[in-house]
């Protein structure tokens, strides 16, 4: 019976290419395609990411891998006629990871795998160089020492130093060959002193270690980190790249560099780079000795600079993009060791984009899938002069991004007292409440000690804008005392410090800030824009608005915005919304009116509550005219009243014990009881949404009064109002056809006596699992759903946000139970099948059903392309996020075009 043959595992360069980047990692796969155009690329091989996941699964290689080592081995000596580690003319190899995303949590490169105390002098006869070939040898050890053997690199730059203190060396390359045999010697001494074992001398058992090291680097902590960070999948591997030697430190012919096509940091064109003589591997990043410019390199070598130049004109064309390239020249020779699209900075992402258009390079529909709507955020903040001074107090999380700088203030009151007498502010809690909005509204910034991305202070912050950083636990906040400690410094109310919210850092005092033009153009037009910009802001903003402005005609979903006052409305639309998708009517009830909501609670009898509501009416009323105003001619969904009524009176335990103390006032007692008759073991799960609606009699009826009177007073005064009814938390259609029953008799009488027609919808929101499991039934008394996300995470999870998220939340990143909050980023298999479920159910029922999104996914960029493929309409996000919106929507679409290709 035959043997089945066993899967390959080991590539030579020239057998691959760029396409087989999931197997043979980036590194390998454009390794390969620089081999398949002709490029000089010393040969090797790549062991492919599927040995990687056997050994991480197994916890040892492939059975079949060292056999097939050998034979790639065996060709690439034949190929160059020398041998791994032989005492005459070596061959040596770099060994380097290679996962298919660029991780730097990665393993280094080892160089010069397959010296030894026999081949090192082979080495230096064949160069004819003893210098070099010891130089060679202790980067060796030193590399494989600190890399594969897990030795602190700090002890081998410490010998290194003392090396040159004693020969009088200013760096390296001036080491004598005497010094660097000794340091070789003490370099093996440090091997044997931390390991127990000496030096491995076989070249193929440091081939074999090398290459272990690699697979084993995958799960180190700092690449997880760096995963975790970039939403990488945990489970991919990363690839082993096996290549010649070639020598960039055989003397002042040779050296190493990296280049990049165009510049990574503004976009600009023109080739830019450092190129290091007698130098090799990482030397150049490595910081050792100053660099040189590609310009100095073309005076030292015009030859190598010229093909250089060449090649990365060719690769750029062939990638079509922008390009990093690692090179190094080996006595006059120029050989390519590495390239790949380069990494850019937000910026010269946008401008890089169109340039290409502009070359007729790449098509419209690819400089839009060239950039992304979380580099176009990061144009949209302030920041801190990177050249002004700083004092670190300490670092919290980044919540949302943003540099703001202001007086301390410790209660909201304070923050609105301090900001109307045109104070900025910074205020600070250790964690915000629905109360503390008119203080958030008031501050430039919030920076609290407990709490993560996704805490009440993150997520209101991020939709209004505001500079936040949370979860800064080195901060002892004494809110009675109004001063906050760190480190043994006492801050006081009114001390000036400085958060920055890309970042999470807090500084004292106040440091200068650098407004974004990219803001300006979407606040004030392009002319106004370009008015105040220099030639290189120009570009940039001229930059920004062709790519939105593509992404505009090609996306298929609309944006709207989620907002609660003509202000914040006519900001959105500022920012290109195409409407309301989520006004919270809770955020109304706040301030000045929280008092008539205590009313509300404390009324006794029918008279009493209709006298309340009859107070509030006029007051939202008067909110709804200012809102469809601002929003005129767009479409404007309502929210009625949803969290539990609790959130708008005192908190219990502190209401109980002022009056224990006997500092209660007058009617204390009875609001006491009222709270204690309200109070809810999780009110969350509890009287709000629909519920009040059914429960409290009036208090919908009120709000949609207000509504309705306010689209018939826009409509007589000519305006034309698109207001839309979104009745929260439906669990069940009977609730919806009960309440609706109520909402269009409203409508109907106000329409009868202002002799209009207003043709508002009612919808839902669907933010339970039974909503969007029902959602055939329930589309039969709703016009449009609108989910949301926030509340249906919770309930599919059976998380509590503001719970989990600090207790668990780190342990289930770490453990890889998600690689991103599901509150960040919607969760696909759970709550995203459920709303695939609503979505196919829904539109069964009711083909013209409106679908949107009013949770905080609406501004997530990749939440924004499951909602594209799910079929919505719209997504609803914060007014700041309605630019990362629209250009998400429109990457979507070209998406899809593509195939599923970007």
């Amino acid at each position: 019976m035959a043997t089945p043959r066993p899967a390959q595992l080991v590539y030579d360069f020239a057998d691959g290419s760029r396409d087989m980047v999931d197997l043979l990692g980036g590194k390998g796969a454009n390794l390969a395609e620089m081999t398949r155009l002709g490029l000089p690329v010393p040969p090797g091989f790549t062991i492919t990411t599927e040995a990687c996941r056997h050994y991480l699964a197994q916890g040892e290689e492939p059975q079949s891998l060292r056999v097939q080592v050998t034979m790639a081995l065996r060709r690439l000596e034949d190929k160059l006629g020398r041998r791994l580690g032989d005492v005459q003319d070596p061959l040596l190899v770099s060994v380097r990871s290679g996962a298919k995303f660029s991780m730097p949590g990665m393993m280094e490169t080892v160089l010069n795998v397959g010296l030894n105390d026999y081949s090192v002098k082979g080495l230096a006869e064949a160069a004819n160089d003893e210098r070099f070939a010891w130089d060679s040898y202790r980067r060796l050890v030193q590399m494989f020492g600190k890399t594969v053997l897990g030795i602190p690199g700090e002890r081998f730059e410490d010998e290194l130093e003392a090396t040159k203190q004693r020969a009088g060396a200013a760096s390296d390359v001036e080491l004598p060959v005497d010094a660097l045999r000794e340091l070789v010697e003490t370099f093996k001494a440090i091997v044997a002193e931390h390991t127990g074992r000496e030096f491995p001398q076989d070249p193929r058992e440091q081939l074999d270690m090398a290459m272990r090291a690699v697979f084993d680097s995958w799960n180190t902590e700092r690449a997880r980190l760096y995963r975790r960070r970039e939403r990488i999948p945990h489970d991919l591997g990363t690839a082993v790249n096996v290549c010649a030697m070639v020598f960039g430190n055989m003397g002042e012919t040779s050296g190493t560099g990296v280049c990049f096509t165009r510049d990574p940091a503004t976009g600009k064109p023109g080739a830019y780079g450092d190129y290091l003589v007698n130098a090799q591997g990482e030397d150049v990043v490595a910081g050792i000795r100053n660099t040189l410019s590609l310009e100095d390199f073309a005076r030292l070598d015009p030859a190598s600079h010229a093909e250089l130049v060449q090649i990365m004109r060719r690769l750029e064309t062939h990638y079509r993009d922008l390009c990093d390239i690692e090179f190094t020249v080996e006595r006059g020779k120029l050989w390519m060791l590495q390239t790949r699209v380069g990494k850019r900075t937000a910026a010269a992402a946008f401008r890089i984009a169109t340039q290409l258009m502009d070359e007729r390079v790449i098509t419209p529909d690819e400089a839009l899938s060239r950039v992304t709507g979380a580099q176009l955020g990061q144009l949209l903040f302030p920041q801190f002069d990177p050249t002004a001074e700083r004092e670190l107090l300490t670092k919290g999380m980044a919540a949302s991004p943003g540099a703001a700088s202001g007086k301390l203030v410790f209660s909201s009151p304070t923050a609105v007292e301090w900001a109307a007498r045109g104070e900025q502010v910074i205020l600070c809690r250790r964690e915000t409440t629905p109360d503390d909005l008119p203080g958030m509204v008031a501050a430039t910034g919030v920076l609290t000690s407990r709490g993560g991305k996704t805490s009440h202070a993150a997520v209101v912050a991020r939709g209004m804008g505001r500079t936040c950083v949370c979860g800064a636990e080195e901060l002892d906040v004494d809110v009675a005392a109004r001063t906050v400690t760190v480190r043994g410094r006492v801050l006081r109310e009114g001390d000036v410090i400085s958060i920055d919210g890309a970042t999470g850092e807090v500084f004292a005092g106040q440091l200068p800030v650098v407004a974004s033009p990219v803001v300006n153009y979407l606040e004030n037009g392009l002319e106004a824009a370009l008015a105040e910009a220099d030639e290189e802001t120009a570009e940039l903003v001229r930059s920004v608005d062709r790519v939105l402005r593509h992404a505009d005609r090609t996306r298929r979903l609309r944006v709207r915005a989620n907002a609660d006052t003509a202000e914040d409305a006519a900001r959105a639309r500022r920012m290109g919304a195409e409407g309301i998708g989520l006004c919270r009517t809770e955020h109304m009830f706040l301030g000045d009116r929280r008092v008539l909501i205590e009313r509300l609670v404390l009324a006794e009898t029918a008279d009493e509550q209709e006298q309340v509501l009859a107070e509030l009416l006029p007051l939202q009323r008067a909110d709804f005219v200012e809102l469809l105003e601002a929003m005129d001619g767009l479409p404007v969904t309502i929210r009625l009243l949803d969290p539990p009524l609790h959130e708008f009176l005192p908190d219990r335990t502190a209401l109980a014990v002022k009056i224990a103390r006997g500092e209660g006032e007058e009617g204390d007692e009875r609001l006491l009881a009222a709270v204690e008759r309200l109070h809810e073991a999780n009110p969350m799960l509890g009287l709000r949404g629909v519920r009040l609606g059914l429960l409290v009699p009036g208090l919908y009826a009120m709000q949609v009064r207000a509504i309705a009177e306010a689209a018939a007073e826009r409509r007589t005064a000519g305006g034309d109002p698109r207001v839309e009814i979104m009745v929260p938390l439906v669990g069940s259609v009977m609730e919806l056809h009960l309440i609706r029953d109520e909402i269009d008799g409203i409508i109907a009488g106000i329409e009868e006596a202002a002799g209009v027609q207003l043709a508002i919808p009612i919808g839902t929101m669907i933010e339970l699992p039974r909503a969007a499991l029902t959602a055939r039934r329930i589309a039969e008394a709703a016009e449009f759903f609108s989910f949301g996300t926030n509340d249906l995470t919770q309930t599919t999870w059976g998380f509590s946000r503001d719970d989990v998220e600090a207790s668990i939340f780190a342990a289930y990143l770490e453990k890889g139970v998600f690689t991103v909050s599901p509150f960040e980023s919607l969760d696909r298999d759970g709550v995203g099948a459920l709303i695939r479920t609503a979505v196919a159910a829904g539109r069964e029922t009711r083909t013209d059903l409106k679908l949107g999104v009013c949770g905080e996914h609406g501004g997530d960029p990749d939440s924004v392309h499951f909602f594209h493929d799910a079929g919505l309409d719209y997504v609803s996000c914060s007014p700041f996020r309605v630019p990362v919106a629209r250009l998400e929507a429109g990457r979507a679409a070209v998406h899809t075009e593509a195939g599923g290709h970007l």
